[in-house]
């Protein structure tokens, strides 16, 4: 049999490697490969670790081997019963939740004023060029792995893996930050300040010693919703959604009505510096929506549904943002705004008393969604990560009756109980920014060389110029981005840098030709769009504090010694161990080579 034959447009996970088992706890469901066969078997891996991170630094994964081989690691197949529907819905319940219920009073008060609008305006125009470039992976690559398959596509095993772990610190930090405003704002409900339902331990740190139980309660009721259906996960979604969006129609009407147009006349008191750096830490409010890519597995048509729900939640979601921002801006004083539960305290200083329980019950739900959305992706992503054996495959594995990833599921969501237990939320939206912005911003990357670079059809001199290219546009919009981090004054860095910017991307669309068009979906404007991408996300990340890059080098730190030590070694065995299978299953069918099928790069 080919490799693939089993797989059908149907969900069907033929390939290599296919068990349909139940989830089990051996040691060959943790470290199966032969590098961790023995001790001795280690040393002589740990020996090799050069010039095995030479291979996995060049080594470039197939869009077959994600869809066919690797996606048969999980045993069972998920079931592919989403619409583009259920994926819209998945996308407004991703995003709208303690971001922008929140953040923005946090940011109105204390970093920019009443030009948060215009921030939030900013950080969506990031996001929907983002949507865009993950739209067109989704569609052609559509598998639970989201980002990291289309990194492990385009850019190599070394860069996905760096982006993997950067993406389940996204996700654990996103759910922790949601579940420690659920119980902020369930405090509102009942009358009662957040930390009235915390527990304070004075021989921790400040930023860690408000302890939450409350959000780890949370956290165990999603997980066990999650494990059980991802359709009925989806219908529960698509209600809370409904409701969630008829009460924030409340808030902008109600509010409006008590709108003082007086409170934005002071429009930019903290001067455009404010609006960089609120617009930074507000892209917290549209993280979510890369879940929605990693459900491509079980959509029943990606390339129609995918482009349909993730533009339309991200549309819907971008316009309900500014005009809330507004809206709340129009009801106080910026000074005034609380940055704890900012619309419930604006109505009841506006003689509204009664409609901050609305407003609570609102934010609730919102952020359970947010929950909801972000446990199913997390597991997704965490699940083909272990497909390559980057991390254990006992991860990888896919419950036979109920058709989702239960281990993984677990395991992330115990970890986002953990951090959500003890961290404060500043600490977790400042760092969840970083993180997120530097994936996208490798999304993007990754878009333009799969636009321009066909491996063994792109001549090397286009090649070259390529490399020159998206080096030229990531250097100038870093030192865009780093005049702006370190307050260089005056407008001549910025004379400089963005001109170059605009020269790299021209040269990139003038000489280098195309090597491929998308077959159904494509990013439209390219390589304009993916470029401003690249240099919008790459300026807000110039707007972090610096304590955040730092708690970032550490985390990206820990996660190379465990790739050296453990990753490397894994994925390097089983990429060698496909390989010669497809080989095989290759020359049983009569090929005598790899059929191309617009598929392209190193294969393993």
């Amino acid at each position: 049999m080919a490799v693939g034959d089993a797989t059908n447009g149907g969900g069907g996970g033929g390939g290599v490697r296919q068990r349909q088992r139940g989830c089990t706890c051996t040691k060959a469901d943790f470290f199966p490969e032969e590098s961790f066969s023995s001790w001795s078997a280690y040393g002589r891996a740990l020996r090799s670790t050069g010039s095995r991170l030479a291979d996995r630094l060049t080594s470039r994964s197939l869009d077959s081997t994600e869809l066919h081989e690797v996606r048969a690691q999980s045993g069972a197949d998920m079931k592919r019963d989403l619409t583009w529907w259920d994926l819209a819905w998945f996308g407004v319940g991703a995003v709208i939740g303690a971001g922008i219920f929140v953040l923005t009073g946090q940011e109105a008060r204390d970093a920019v004023g009443p030009a948060v609008v215009v921030s939030y305006v900013i950080s969506g125009v990031s996001a929907m060029l983002s949507v865009f470039c993950y739209t067109e992976f989704a569609v052609e690559i559509p598998v639970a792995g989201g980002s990291f398959a289309y990194l492990r596509v385009e850019l190599g095993d070394f860069m996905a893996f760096v982006a993997a772990g950067n993406i389940l610190l996204e996700y654990c930090i996103s759910g922790a930050a949601v579940a420690r405003a659920w119980t902020s704002y369930f405090a509102t409900l009942l009358n009662h300040k957040p930390n009235d339902f915390r527990i304070h331990v004075s021989s921790l740190s400040s930023d860690y010693s408000e302890l939450d139980p409350i959000a780890v309660v949370v956290i165990a009721l999603v997980c066990i919703f999650t494990v059980v259906s991802t359709k009925g996960t989806s219908r529960f979604n698509y209600v809370l959604s409904v409701v969630h969006i008829a009460i924030i129609v409340f808030i902008i009407v109600a509010g409006l009505t008590k709108a003082d147009t007086a409170n934005m006349r002071d429009f930019t008191p903290y001067g455009v510096r404010g609006i960089f750096s609120a617009s930074a830490v507000l892209f917290f409010a549209y993280v979510g929506f890369d879940a929605v890519s990693t459900m491509a597995e079980e959509t029943k048509n990606p390339a129609r549904d995918i482009p349909i729900g993730l533009v339309g939640a991200m549309a819907l979601t971008t316009a309900l943002y500014c005009v809330l921002a507004v809206t709340l801006c129009l009801m106080q004083p910026y000074k005034s705004i609380d940055t704890d539960a900012p619309f419930s305290v604006a109505f009841s200083d506006r003689g509204m008393d009664w409609a901050k329980y609305i407003v609570a019950f609102g934010a609730l739900k919102g952020m359970t969604t947010v929950l909801l959305v972000s446990a199913v992706g997390q597991a997704r992503y965490l699940t083909h990560i272990a497909r390559t054996h980057m991390m254990p495959p006992w991860l990888a594995q896919v419950h036979p009756r109920l058709g989702t990833p239960v281990n993984a599921t677990v395991v992330m969501l115990v970890a986002t109980a953990i951090i959500a237990f003890f961290t404060d939320l500043n600490i977790l939206s400042n760092l969840l920014s970083i993180s997120t912005l530097f994936i996208f911003m490798l999304v993007a990357v990754a878009l333009l060389v799969r636009r321009y670079y066909v491996s063994g059809e792109t001549t090397n001199a286009n090649r070259n110029k390529l490399v020159a290219c998206i080096v030229a546009i990531l250097a100038s919009s870093s030192a865009a981005a780093t005049c702006w981090g370190v307050n260089v004054e005056g407008w001549v860095p910025y004379a400089v840098t963005v001109p170059a910017w605009l020269v790299s991307t021209v040269c990139l669309w003038a000489f280098v030709p195309q090597a491929r068009a998308p077959k159904v979906w494509g990013v439209p404007l390219v390589p304009w769009l993916p470029s401003a991408s690249i240099a919008i996300n790459v300026f807000l990340l110039g707007s972090i504090d610096s304590k955040s890059f730092m708690r970032f080098g550490v985390w990206t730190a820990g996660l190379l010694v465990y790739y050296l030590f453990v990753g490397l070694h894994a994925s390097y065995d089983t990429a060698k161990t496909l390989a010669a299978e497809s080989a095989a299953a290759k020359v049983e069918d009569g090929e005598s080579k790899p059929a191309r099928g617009g598929v392209h790069s190193v294969e393993y």
